[in-house]
C-alpha cells in the first residue's frame, strides 16, 4: 500500500496531527544534519497547522521551506501563497523563505524564481505537506492544464501551469513543483477535508497513474507512503 490513512473527528484534531508532523519532521531533519527542508501547499488547509507548530516550536532560519506552487502575482497580492504562509509566523523568528515567484514577477511567468530557490535546497525535501482539489489535482498540476502529461513526466523541478479555463477565484498563471521534485522527499503529507474529497480519494485509489487525477500519481508512486490526513 502507498499510503496509510488518518481520519480525524474535526478540523481542530486534523491541524493538531499534522503540526506534530512537521515538528517532527523539522526536528528530526536539524538533529541530522542541523537543517530541515520543507515544501507545504499555499492553500487555506494547511494554515492552521502552520500555526500551531509556530506557538510549539522554535522555527528558525535553520528551517527553509518553499511552496508546492505558487500564483504568478506579485508579494503582496492578496492571491498570493507565500503571504498566507508567512503570516502564520508572525511574531517569531520564522523560518528562511524560498520563494517560487519574484517579489515583482514579470507580464509573463518564467522559472528563473523557482529554479533558484531549489538549487538552494538540493537533495530530498525533509517533508512535502501537500492538499487536494476537488477535481483531483495536487500543486498546480491541474487535470484541465493542456501540457498536464508533460508537466507530469518532467524531470525538472518545477513547470509553469496554466489551467484552462483558470479558477474563477484565482485567475492566474502558476508554477508548481513537478511530480518528480514532490516525489523526492523522506516524508508525504496529504491534507484532505469533507466528504466529496474523501469519496474521490477512494475512487483514486482504486485508479493507479491516472491522469484523470493527477494525486493518482501521488498516492500510487514508488518510496515512502502517502499520509493522509482527513476531517469533516
Amino acid at each position: 500500500m502507498a499510503w496509510t490513512t488518518h481520519l480525524h473527528a474535526d478540523a481542530d484534531a486534523l491541524a493538531d496531527a499534522c503540526a506534530r508532523a512537521l515538528q517532527d519532521a523539522a526536528d528530526a531533519a536539524l538533529k541530522a544534519r542541523g537543517e530541515a527542508r520543507l515544501a507545504i501547499a499555499g492553500g487555506r488547509t494547511p494554515l492552521p497547522a502552520l500555526r500551531l507548530w509556530a506557538q510549539r516550536a522554535q522555527v528558525d532560519a535553520r528551517v527553509a521551506i518553499t511552496l508546492t506552487d505558487e500564483r504568478w502575482v506579485p508579494a503582496d497580492h492578496p492571491d498570493a501563497n507565500l503571504a498566507r504562509l508567512q503570516s502564520c509566523f508572525t511574531g517569531t523568528v520564522g523560518p528562511t523563505w524560498r520563494p517560487l515567484v519574484p517579489a515583482v514577477p514579470g507580464a509573463e511567468p518564467t522559472l528563473d524564481a523557482a529554479h533558484a530557490s531549489l538549487a538552494a535546497m538540493p537533495g530530498e525535501f525533509d517533508l512535502v505537506l501537500l492538499g487536494m482539489g476537488e477535481d483531483g489535482h495536487i500543486a498546480s498540476l491541474f487535470p484541465t492544464d493542456p501540457d498536464l502529461a508533460a508537466a507530469m513526466a518532467s524531470t525538472d523541478d518545477a513547470v509553469i501551469g496554466r489551467p484552462t479555463p483558470p479558477p474563477a477565484d484565482a485567475p492566474h498563471a502558476r508554477i508548481s513543483l513537478t511530480l518528480a521534485r514532490l516525489l523526492r522527499s523522506r516524508r508525504r503529507l496529504l491534507l484532505v477535508t469533507g466528504e466529496r474529497k474523501r469519496a474521490l480519494l477512494e475512487q483514486v485509489q482504486r485508479a493507479p497513474g491516472s491522469l484523470q487525477w493527477p494525486v493518482s500519481a501521488l498516492l500510487h508512486a514508488p518510496g515512502p507512503p502517502v499520509a493522509i490526513h482527513w476531517s469533516p
